[in-house]
């Protein structure tokens, strides 16, 4: 380490204790807290958010920043990364006050627990009033960033995946459209075709708890360094490399909920397992962006966890376990089904046909929230609006319409294209991996250890060293291209629905 990064250390270590201690504080919110703790912890987030904010933000740490920045030649490879993240990150902040950020903190920090709570009554007007303060906040801190007559909403986007803005997302998200949606209605009149009944059984819960801890350990997710809890909405936290933790939620009447979700959630949590232990506890010793952690959770869940392949070895395992509903239930029957494509409410339910569609809501709402003066209130209709023109669909009620995901309450206004970004990323590896290996085999094997392998070599391991198409780049030579994406989905459901 260099002498300037040795004065810089003690600056990142206080910050990284403190973000450590706020990060498990969030994870107990959305997990075990009692309900009437919520608004009390948010105190302590907001004084230890403030804490972490000046123990970076500082004139100090500026001095030490501007240095490093004027010897970055000298600096070793992952030193710069490092540099190069922290002068971003010190360049955004420092044109917030305090007194505002720690506001912020501590209204994201009760604003999950108002979310839950609006949508179990099914009342988006009780929610409303802390959306509106979140889009306040989110829109005052982006102008303050904003350079060069910028549009706010990319300056968000390009927090979640750096170099993307809406016009690249137009352009993306256009060609999705034109490509996908007359497929999706070739096969929305086939959709009768394949019978997914036994999916909306009763499964006893206890017995799912049992088959996703194993699933969970068998695409190898480390539970020496990982816990999986239950949450209203699925997500993954990571403390770091060795201490990363996924949530899921159970459903009596739905068995692949839960198993998509810790697939999903694996994947995640595998990258955030595989980050060398070099990088680890320094500001780049996490996923690179969104975009590629969706990527990563995205092939475990659809490209891996979906196919034929993959369950060939394991679902005798499911069947045994859930005899009464899945023994008349061929493998080649459950396949059809986790493939199913119906155009839905939901988002987290939805099929991977279909996924892009809810995402492309999402984008041109929050396009709304960040780049006009929209009425919170409207949201739900212009919500229900959106669905029935894109999908067809039109939700009965605000849980399973405009309060549906957990993302806004936390501030996460941008993060929805990366959904979309990583499933593109997902095909691209997917058709670049199977030509290096034999990868439908090792699936058959019940061998996911040398994808694991490769992923970790040309990915996981580098952390937030390069951006997505960095990795793209070095590792197949070519950047994003949304052509194997469509060419994906094609393939799989002219497949699947016999076109």
């Amino acid at each position: 380490m260099s002498k300037l990064f040795e004065e810089l250390q003690p600056f990142l270590d206080k910050n990284m204790a403190i973000e450590t201690a706020l990060t498990l504080l969030s994870w107990d919110n959305e997990t075990l807290a009692p309900e009437e703790s919520i608004e009390f912890t948010a105190k302590a987030i907001g004084v230890l958010a403030d804490e972490a904010f000046r123990s970076f933000v500082n004139p100090e740490v500026r001095e030490i920043l501007t240095k490093l920045d004027e010897h970055k030649e000298e600096l070793e490879d992952t030193e710069k990364a490092i540099l190069k993240n922290l002068l971003k990150s010190y360049e955004q902040m420092e044109k917030i006050p305090p007194e505002e950020n720690k506001e912020f903190s501590e209204l994201t920090a009760v604003a999950g627990n108002i979310w839950a709570k609006a949508k179990n009554n099914n009342n988006f007007a009780e929610y409303a009033p802390t959306l509106e303060k979140i889009i306040y906040f989110q829109k005052k801190f982006a102008e303050y960033r904003r350079k060069d007559g910028e549009k706010l909403y990319d300056i968000l986007l390009d927090d979640y995946e750096e170099g993307f803005n809406t016009e690249k997302l137009d352009a993306f998200f256009n060609k999705i459209k034109e490509e996908i949606v007359p497929l999706i209605k070739e096969v929305a009149a086939r959709q009768d075709q394949i019978d997914k009944s036994y999916n909306y059984l009763s499964y006893d819960i206890k017995k799912q708890e049992e088959f996703n801890r194993y699933l969970a350990e068998y695409i190898g997710f480390d539970f020496k360094k990982g816990v999986i809890a239950a949450s209203e909405h699925p997500f993954t936290t990571n403390l770091h490399n060795h201490d990363v933790r996924i949530t899921t939620h159970y459903y009596e009447n739905n068995l692949e909920s839960s198993i998509f979700s810790i697939i999903h959630e694996g994947g995640h949590a595998i990258y955030e397992m595989q980050v060398a232990d070099e990088l680890t506890q320094t500001p780049v010793g996490q996923g690179a962006s969104m975009g590629m952690h969706e990527s990563q959770s995205r092939f475990f869940e659809n490209v891996i966890g979906r196919s034929e392949e993959f369950w060939t070895p394991i679902y005798p395992k499911l069947q045994e376990m859930f005899k009464e509903q899945l023994e008349d239930v061929s493998l080649q029957q459950f396949v059809a089904g986790i493939n199913k494509s119906v155009p839905s409410l939901i988002r987290t339910e939805s099929d991977e046909l279909t996924y892009t569609l809810h995402i492309i809501i999402r984008y041109e709402i929050e396009k709304m929230f960040l780049e006009g003066n929209l009425d919170v209130m409207k949201l739900p209709e212009i919500w229900n609006q959106k669905y029935e023109e894109y999908l067809g669909v039109t939700p009965s009620s605000d849980k399973e319409g405009i309060l549906q995901d957990v993302h806004w309450s936390m501030g996460s206004i941008g993060y929805f294209p990366s959904y979309a970004l990583g499933n593109a990323i997902a095909a691209q590896i997917y058709y670049h991996i199977k030509t290096i290996m034999p990868f439908d085999q090792y699936l058959k094997e019940g061998n996911l250890a040398p994808i694991r392998e490769y992923l970790k070599e040309h990915i996981h391991r580098f952390g937030a060293t390069k951006n997505t198409n960095e990795f793209l780049i070095d590792m197949m030579g070519e950047e994003l291209n949304a052509d194997y994406y469509v060419r994906y989905l094609k393939e799989k459901y002219t497949k699947l629905y016999n076109l």
